[in-house]
């Protein structure tokens, strides 16, 4: 039972790189330009499909006014005989937030919505257990600084269907909880944010949030191959999605927050968005430079000047983009994944360039690499050289440690990951990873005279700095080169030191066994795609070192109270969550920012009666777990109600029948395994076992 269900490090799935591959040949010549191009950007996307393993993956190029260059790797599908046209539509995820943004901006030239204005002025009914929420700006939502926890999707994403759940409860679930910074202290990833932006365009509006985004930005461009999850159009289209080897492919892939990461698009429907920003055609050209503008750099940041990944505009992840910064041009760009969709958006204002990569598997950092090649070969072409020199750390030697360095000992970490730093007066210190001690073993490294330390290959740079708000922060930086896609610079805060916080026996005793619980998720959607991330954690879940005195990345307040205080701008504090105990009739449940699980060992073992029984769902609507026990072997047909569905897991975790992915109405009940039977209230499963 225990292995089929994630410990504590799970309750937030991160829902959430490597093949060894040689540099491609610089293409032939060819007999037209063109034909050079395409060559060089189907080399460049077959990287990024084989070094994220997407099952397909498609391209455009969007280059003053038009679509010029289009393409796509892998196949639509494992069992269909199928060729892709171009035409296939793939979830954006989080590029979805450009949309966004420049509705908000269009509003903002309208004089409807101020951009310092409060929230609450638009938003009359958003409030939370925290009085700084009042000063929550709308530009605050857009740059990633509103000080909220971070990402609310439960209930979002979903197989097969649309749904406004995540949309219509998020006002009420922000209602109870606490921020995690102050607004504007420091700009750091958030959903909830982008979602609250949505809020925002549709109470200034009057309108849904995609009806206004079908008139004011897809129908200006005549763009007809856009669209979320319910819109008219046929969902044949979707790229199809699949997990690992299964030939089997998923359901829809329903990420129900749109302005967060909602969208549908094809690669030419995306291209030609990002294009449009390069120009007066959807925004001014004041709102345009707003959005890039160095949005991350009103808050904590570092200051290092080196690139990174990271570079916050207005909906922007970046608007620094490596290489082309090192040319002096201006690239934006917008990364997007759901579990199942990936996508890379790269624009290129002064030249009227953009790029989009999307894919099916894989992952949108490889998508966005993909993206800039196209761009780099297509500049080329006009007779711009973008400069793609690798970066070295700056030079520096071996030296003596001052003394005060070891003071940096001690735990760090981010709400993803955490860290136990030893250092030694010689000058090594030993990076341990404690939550993923053998997928990512410890490292040691060497003090030099730049302050830094550095590991054997002197590729990896590592300080630490104390910030203006008087914490400690472990930085790094290092630039990956990844053949055939260029490179990828890293210069960020990874981790914070995280304050001794000593437990008092009681508390100690409260908290002793939560980090290796079974847990069961007990409010999910009958069709979430949490039921099938449960199986895909247990095949990959460590037994993680524990930070004295905390949860993960959360201090132990009291007995039932855990708080996520992790403060790390960037992506680092992203996703916090506060952890509730709560003792219901013995059994130990655990509320995590509203999502509600449930110790595995308390579910009871199936009934099987005379060979029939029934399974209802009660008012609550909480999803019934089940034991398989004695009934190991038997065979189980289910009649499955309106609105409702199972999933069956073996000893081992993994999930052997399910009736939503795969319509599945009879299974033999697998040794040691797990059942869970959820949907709307009252739905009553009839079961009939035979064996």
């Amino acid at each position: 039972m225990n292995t089929l269900h994630t410990r504590w490090k799970a309750l937030v799935l991160a829902l959430l790189l490597a093949l060894s591959l040689a540099v491609p040949a610089a293409a032939a010549e060819t007999e037209t330009a063109a034909a050079d191009l395409q060559t060089l950007a189907d080399t460049a996307a077959t990287y990024a499909a084989q070094y994220g393993g997407a099952q397909s993956l498609q391209y455009a190029l969007w280059q003053d006014g038009e679509i010029v260059l289009t393409g796509h790797v892998g196949d639509f599908s494992r069992s269909e005989n199928r060729l892709m046209t171009g035409e296939e539509l793939y979830g954006i995820g989080s590029v979805s937030k450009i949309y966004t943004t420049v509705a908000v901006m269009q509003l903002v030239e309208d004089g409807r919505v101020s951009l310092d204005a409060p929230v609450t002025r638009y938003l009359p009914d958003f409030k939370m257990a925290d009085e700084r929420y009042k000063d929550i700006a709308v530009r605050m939502l857009l740059n990633h600084s509103s000080g909220i926890l971070g990402t609310g999707l439960s209930g979002a994403m979903l197989f097969g269907e649309a749904s406004t759940e995540a949309h219509d409860t998020l006002l009420e679930k922000l209602s109870t909880q606490r921020l995690a910074a102050d607004p504007g202290a420091f700009s750091v990833y958030c959903n909830d944010g982008f979602t609250l932006a949505e809020l925002v365009v549709e109470a200034v509006t009057g309108q849904s949030f995609m009806d206004y985004v079908d008139e004011q930005i897809l129908a200006p461009l005549d763009l007809d191959r856009t669209f979320a999850p319910g819109g008219d159009f046929d969902t044949g289209d979707l790229a199809p999605i699949y997990r690992g080897t299964d030939p089997r492919a998923l359901p829809q892939d329903a990420l129900n927050a749109i302005g967060a990461g909602g969208i549908y698009a094809s690669a030419s429907d995306l291209a030609s968005f990002g294009g449009a920003l390069t120009g007066t055609e959807l925004l001014r050209q004041s709102s345009l430079d707003a959005m890039a503008a160095p949005e991350y750099a009103r808050g904590i940041w570092p200051d290092s000047g080196e690139p990174d990944s990271l570079a916050y505009g207005l909906g922007w992840d970046n608007m620094e983009w490596y290489p082309f910064c090192q040319s002096d041009i201006q690239a934006l760009v917008k990364g997007g994944d759901t579990l199942y969709y990936h996508a890379g958006l790269v624009v290129l204002p002064e030249y009227d360039m953009a790029a989009a990569v999307v894919s099916s598997g894989g992952v949108s950092t490889y998508d966005q690499l993909a993206a800039n090649q196209i761009l780099i070969a297509a500049l080329e072409e006009d007779g711009v050289t973008v400069d793609q020199t690798v970066k070295t750390l700056p030079a520096a030697e071996p030296a003596a440690m001052p003394a005060e360095q070891l003071e940096n000992a001690g735990y760090y970490g981010s709400t993803s990951i955490q860290y136990r730093v030893e250092i030694s007066e010689d000058g090594t210190m030993t990076l341990s990873t404690m939550n993923y001690p053998t997928t990512m073993p410890a490292q040691t490294f060497s003090y030099y005279s730049d302050g830094s330390f550095r590991d054997a290959t002197g590729m990896s740079f590592i300080s630490f700095v104390k910030e203006s708000n008087g914490q400690t922060y472990l930085y790094q930086q290092a630039v990956s080169p990844l053949p055939g896609l260029g490179a990828l610079p890293v210069a960020n805060y990874a981790a914070m030191q995280l304050p001794e916080n000593p437990l008092s026996p009681e508390v100690a005793a409260a908290w002793e066994n939560v980090a290796t619980t079974g847990i069961l998720p007990m409010n999910e959607p009958y069709n979430s795609q949490t039921f099938l991330a449960l199986a895909d954690s247990a095949s990959t879940a460590e037994t993680p070192e524990v930070v004295p005195g905390y949860i993960g990345a959360a201090r132990i307040v009291d007995e039932t109270t855990a708080r996520s205080e992790i403060q790390v701008p960037g992506v680092g504090s992203r996703d916090g969550v506060d952890y509730q105990l709560e003792d219901r009739d013995g059994v130990l449940w655990i509320d995590a920012k509203g999502s509600l699980y449930m110790d595995a060992a308390a579910a009871p073992s199936l009934f099987t009666g005379s060979g029939w029984a029934y399974s209802t769902i009660q008012d609550d609507g909480y999803a019934r777990w089940y034991q398989v026990g004695s009934a190991a072997g038997k065979a189980m047909t289910v009649q499955v109600p309106e609105n409702a569905g199972f999933w069956v897991y073996d000893g081992a975790g993994q999930l052997t029948a399910s009736s939503v992915l795969w319509g599945d109405t009879t299974v033999t009940l697998p040794e040691g395994g797990t059942i869970v039977f959820a949907g709307d209230p009252g739905a009553r499963f009839h079961l009939r076992f035979q064996g």
